[in-house]
């Protein structure tokens, strides 16, 4: 840990890092510094320039100035609160005054500093120029109301990984001549750029997260779904948890009754987050509007329900649960004897089990944070853009912030990873073929494994062999010309130094696990220049490798690397709540005899999604908890009400309870804490206190791992893996989320060596049956391996895989 210093923020001893930045230190110390462009997780933009503070006697902004030791800084002066004022009655010139119907009011930056700084009259005018509103897919965007600060821009690129927004000219009148001699110099300059510029768009590059909707001061981009809906002071903000993705980041349900009537009903408006301290991915901002509207509880069908789940040899379900629903379904098998059936969560847990056997610990050692305080991050097995949205922003952004480094490894060719690469010239992508995974496991080892168990060393040696290669260098080559001497008039002998090219054959170490994975030597070039002055790792491991055929054994070398090399490891749980249901369940992978299936397919369903035997509430409508990807439990709450039956009803029915609410078994499940005891916020030093870490135990070990498979996979290749922003049968009934379909998602390289056309339909046979789908192309996918999506309920399309993400079919035209 980096040793602390102390700094003197007016009057204030505060304890800080060495190169942190002067606004965090204020921020995180209570002390109020004025800032509209800074994002905490992003690189400064200086845009606003409203940060100004004094060091050590110099003016500086302190949102890109670091702390030293025994600094003193003054957070106002006379000048700097000049400079304050003039910039924000600068940002006030040709402003809309059209606070009662914006988005924004009341809660609005320029709004609170404008009062703030006391800006009660006009010095500066120039002639506004006509800039009319965009609507970008999910976001309008009003350049009228724009002030440029940046941040859009800043968080697309550092956070997110998209780059697209940019700043770019526009039309405008010269701000008079007498302005620059007379303002203070940091509100002209700021007038100057702002007076020039707006923000453009990039369709190609946009996920459609939101990310910039929740950044903007102002109203200038807003939600297309939110526009003119509701005030934001009308709005009831309740905290909650993710329920799509295994982050569980913190975002707030922003509620209101719909009408004034006797028989109110609340709606959910938008759902929100503070940037500064996590990220939401689009399914989470804008798939709230589902909920599973219940008005009365059916007891003749919850009695039939009672029987059913009595007389059931297999109950299914998936892992968009709370952890208490699964501790009641767990209560519920030890008390009838069902099969539980979860394959996701066992998958994983299975996975973990064999880590663990190497690594002696029952979790694996990395967070989020881990990864976003890296400066070398390598990512195996997971998709990205579909599967883990958050890890992306983490991988990116210790990238663009930490000047990191990072490896991709993975077989579906995905051009925003590759656009990380770009930006940064530090990112390598290695497509490898399906069922690599090991090998890209030993190489890993290979590379970065210390003190590695002999048994191991000596098997990764195997691979090794050394090779020559030819490799050219500059030289000085010494010469020696005739030349004239203009003293004497004859000649002279004249020696000189002259570079020359040479070629010289070296030794070097090679592995044969690159051509496993594809790959040559070049990579090894690429990973040392990589490593200069690289001190923290991260390895992130995806669902990929949870159904692989070499699971097991797979498991276990990343166990070898969580305990032979310097890599924090995060094993991704590839659904929101799968490390909760994988350590509270007991779980099989036998389907026998009559099924239940609790928000899945079955011969008598229980669900939440309003097309079961009997219904249950949506996770929006739950109080319960979470364990998310960093080993934490957190809770989520209740934003929409629910009047039908819940599983703490069945529960109470079946094993003989009276319990009041279904969080009344939080306090039963890995701690004795009771939900409302547990916290769920951030404080301003970036300190997360939400809910309580799960414990991790010692475990017996051994370092016995298997050798590669080289099974492979020939011909044409299809992947099961979601569209954007679409997760589960619940972000498919969302009607505010693009309305993907079910189709075959590919390339267009992939659909012209096909011999296709973009209007065809297709059949896709695998080995366990086939489909005819309609075909989509991806822009942002290059490469011979087409995705066909799984996210919705009854969707044929999951008949074509079993287990393993990956499969062998034949594609036709119909």
């Amino acid at each position: 840990m980096s040793e602390l210093i102390t700094v003197n923020i007016d009057g204030k001893e505060c304890k800080a890092v060495e190169g942190e930045y002067i606004l965090n230190v204020a921020r995180a110390n209570d002390i109020f510094v004025p800032a509209i462009c800074y994002l905490t997780r992003c690189s400064p933009t200086l845009a606003c320039r409203l940060c100004l503070v004094e060091a050590d006697g110099k003016q500086v902004y302190s949102c890109n100035a670091k702390v030293k030791d025994g600094m003193t800084i003054t957070t106002t002066t006379e000048n700097i609160a000049k400079e304050r004022k003039a910039i924000m009655e600068v940002y006030d010139v040709n402003h809309p005054l059209q606070c009662g119907v914006c988005d924004q009011s009341g809660e609005c930056e320029l709004q609170n500093y404008t009062l703030y700084m006391g800006v009660d009259k006009q010095d500066y005018a120039v002639r506004d120029v006509d800039r009319p509103t965009s609507v970008w897919g999910v976001m309008s965007y009003d350049p009228g109301l724009c002030i440029v600060c940046e941040k859009c821009v800043t968080v697309c690129k550092d956070m997110i990984g998209s780059a697209a927004l940019s700043t770019v000219k526009r039309g405008a009148d010269a701000l008079d001549k007498q302005y620059k001699e007379n303002m203070p110099k940091d509100a002209y300059a700021m007038w100057n750029k702002l007076n020039k510029n707006l923000i453009g768009f990039n369709e190609d590059n946009c996920i459609d997260c939101g990310e910039c909707i929740s950044v903007c001061p102002v109203g200038a981009l807003a939600s297309t779904d939110f526009k003119y809906k509701s005030n934001a002071w009308e709005l009831e903000k309740i905290p909650a948890s993710n329920s799509y993705s295994s982050d569980c980041s913190l975002l707030y349900y922003e509620v209101k009754n719909e009408s004034i009537d006797k028989n109110q009903v609340k709606k959910i408006y938008r759902v929100t987050n503070d940037s500064h301290y996590t990220s939401l991915s689009g399914a989470a901002r804008f798939g709230f509007d589902y909920s599973n509207k219940v008005e009365n509880k059916d007891e003749a069908e919850f009695k039939n329900t009672i029987e059913k789940l009595k007389s059931a040899d297999t109950v299914l379900f998936n892992s968009f649960i709370t952890n208490e629903e699964a501790y009641i379904l767990q209560q519920l098998k030890e008390k009838i004897g069902f099969n539980l059936v979860n394959s996701d969560a066992l998958n994983y847990k299975k996975f973990l089990n064999s880590f663990s056997s190497i690594t002696g610990k029952s979790l694996y050692n990395g967070t989020l944070k881990d990864v976003h305080n890296s400066n070398f991050v390598i990512s195996v097995g997971s998709y990205f853009k579909s599967d883990a949205p958050a890890v992306r922003f983490a991988f990116n952004n210790s990238i663009s912030i930490n000047k990191g480094a990072g490896l991709y490894f993975h077989p579906l060719n995905d051009t925003t990873i590759e656009g990380f690469g770009k930006k940064s010239k530090t990112i390598e992508t290695i497509f490898h073929t399906p069922l690599a995974e090991e090998a890209v496991l030993f190489f890993i080892l290979d590379q970065f494994g210390k003190d590695l168990p002999v048994d191991v060393a000596s098997y990764i040696e195997s691979f090794r062999e050394t090779r020559v290669k030819t490799v050219s260098e500059m030289i000085k080559e010494k010469v020696v010309e005739t030349v004239t001497d203009e003293e004497t008039g004859g000649t002279k002998e004249v020696t000189k130094m002259v570079p020359k090219k040479v070629s010289k054959e070296v030794e070097y170490t090679y592995t044969k696990l690159l051509d496993i994975i594809g790959h040559d030597e070049t990579l090894l070039e690429i990973i040392a220049a990589m490593l200069l002055k690289k001190d923290t790792f991260s390895l992130v491991l995806g669902e990929d490798l949870y159904s692989h055929p070499n699971s097991e054994n797979l498991a276990k070398i990343a166990g070898l690397i969580e305990k032979y090399t310097d890599f924090k490891v995060v094993v991704i749980p590839s659904n929101t709540n799968t490390l909760g249901a994988s350590q509270i369940c007991d779980l099989s992978d036998q389907i026998v005899g009559n099924t239940v299936g609790y928000n899945v397919k079955a011969d008598y369903e229980i669900s939440a999604l309003g097309d079961g035997d009997l219904d249950m509430p949506s996770l929006n409508q739950q109080e319960g908890t979470f364990t998310n990807i960093d080993k934490k439990v957190v809770p989520t709450n209740a934003a929409l009400p629910y009047f039908g039956y819940t599983l703490n009803d069945i529960a109470n029915e079946i094993l003989d309870c009276k319990k009041e609410n279904t969080i009344d078994y939080t306090s039963n499940i890995f701690e004795k804490i009771a939900f409302d005891d547990l916290d769920n916020y951030f404080t301003n030093s970036m300190v997360e206190t939400r809910g309580y870490d799960l414990k991790v135990f010692d475990l017996p070990w051994s370092d016995v791992v298997k050798q590669i498979d080289n099974a492979t996979l020939e011909g044409t290749i299809i992947y099961n893996a979601n569209p954007i922003n679409q997760f589960n049968e619940f972000t498919a009934k969302s009607k505010n989320l693009t309305k993907d379909i079910t189709a075959l998602y590919l390339s267009s390289k992939m659909l012209e060596n096909l011999g296709l056309d973009i209007n065809d339909t297709v059949n896709i046979t695998t080995q366990n049956g086939d489909v005819d789908l309609n075909i989509v192309i991806d822009n942002q996918l290059d490469g011979d391996i087409a995705y066909v999506p799984t996210f919705e309920k009854n969707c044929e399309t999951k008949k074509l895989f079993a287990g393993y993400r990956y499969i062998n079919a034949n594609i036709k035209k119909v």
